[in-house]
């Protein structure tokens, strides 16, 4: 993925017979940072990224395989694999006519996406490679229209995701392009003019991100593991080295749902979202280990769910004393959520040193059916102990 984005949420707006005062905003960071964050965003905090394009014809390296043979400071594996397995008078722009996208379905992809829990849908419509993924009248002869699929890929998944669910339907769109004309005069004139871009988020420029726009995407894989108070994203790939599909990925290549799901704890109980991304293959399949991943985490969310979805960090975000625990609270602040990232071997007691007990207090397992569970303070001022011994890790619901 790496830096520019500029990410367009599609939504319905309802009009109601009561006229609304359109909200005027002026080009300074000032009035752009006073604007409000949309409620769904907060309280989805599950998201599906995309990466997807003519890099996943050859799968090498990385998305940025292009930059990698033909950059500034090329990569010797990456110049060697070409040498050793392509004419000398092949071009990156020959992959595009391999980019066939023969097994296509976006029925498939929404029908996985929607099982994932996610709420939100991020598709990359255009990466630094410049090539679009629907018929771009600016691109021409570099978009799934005009070489390659033959058809507008994007559009397809907008209208399925649209059809078949519930979910958000949003964009990347890279700002650079590594070796286009415009980009590159921009790039010799220290990007002191813009002949190429027009249209900006909070990772374009000096000093801005993390520093404004409506949520903070900071870096790829930004997780700081404390309370941020400004809303901020956590975006990450399931293949830990790549953000498109590549072929030389093994099994230790790829984040376990385990990992995946202390990514989600502990991100949203200190105030994130995540952004979780797949790579589909060239022929338009996401390969088993990604669908695998996506199901598990839905199978999840259905289970624990509601420690995630519309939450808000509570008072405390990991316990003091376990740190294998994570807090969150319901908007209402009348339910308080422990994850636990591990359970607790050759116990029958879980200690959770943060809540503090009084004596209408009720504790459950989510997914369970057993009722409350037994309890009994850890001190005289906070704390409480509680009795697990009639749980079963056979008998969870959530594996």
């Amino acid at each position: 993925m790496h830096s520019f984005i500029a990410a367009i949420f599609v939504a319905i707006v309802y009009c109601s017979l009561v006229p609304l005062t359109e909200q005027q905003y002026t080009p300074d960071w000032t009035s752009i940072d006073s604007r409000p964050l949309p409620a769904w965003y907060d309280e989805s905090k599950i998201g599906s990224f995309i990466h997807w394009g003519v890099f996943s014809v050859p799968s090498i390296a990385s998305e940025w395989m292009w930059w990698d043979w033909k950059g500034d400071n090329p990569r010797a594996d990456v110049v060697a694999f070409m040498n050793k397995n392509y004419p000398p008078d092949w071009t990156y722009a020959d992959f595009a006519a391999q980019f066939h996208a023969e097994f296509y379905d976006p029925n498939e992809w929404a029908d996985i996406f929607a099982a994932s829990g996610a709420k939100y849908i991020v598709f990359t419509s255009k990466h630094c490679e410049g090539f679009t993924m629907w018929p771009s009248k600016y691109s021409f002869n570099w978009n799934a229209m005009d070489v390659g699929p033959k058809r507008d890929l994007l559009g397809d998944l907008a209208n399925a995701i649209r059809s078949r669910t519930n979910i958000a339907f949003g964009l990347y769109h890279a700002m650079s392009e590594w070796f286009h004309p415009l980009y590159l005069e921009d790039k010799q004139n220290d990007f002191k003019t813009r002949l190429f871009p027009d249209v900006v988020n909070d990772r374009w420029g000096s000093g801005i991100p993390c520093n404004h726009g409506g949520y903070y995407t900071c870096s790829d894989r930004y997780h700081p593991g404390h309370l941020v108070t400004h809303k901020w994203e956590n975006c990450f790939t399931i293949d830990k080295n790549s953000w498109g599909f590549i072929r030389t990925s093994g099994i230790n290549d790829y984040l376990t749902i385990q990992e995946i799901l202390s990514e989600i704890i502990t991100t949203v109980s200190t105030g994130g979202n995540v952004l979780i991304n797949v790579g589909p293959t060239s022929y338009g399949k996401l390969v088993p280990i990604f669908e695998e991943r996506l199901r598990q985490m839905g199978s999840w969310l259905k289970v624990n769910g509601e420690a995630i979805y519309n939450s808000i960090p509570w008072k405390y975000q990991n316990d003091t004393t376990n740190p294998y625990v994570w807090y969150t609270s319901s908007k209402d602040k009348q339910n308080v959520y422990a994850s636990l990232l591990v359970w607790p071997n050759n116990t029958t007691e879980i200690v959770l040193s943060a809540p503090v007990s009084s004596s209408s207090t009720i504790v459950t397992l989510l997914g369970s059916d057993i009722g409350p569970l037994k309890w009994r303070p850890a001190s005289a001022t906070s704390g409480i102990v509680i009795d697990v011994s009639n749980i079963k890790i056979y008998s969870l619901a959530s594996d």
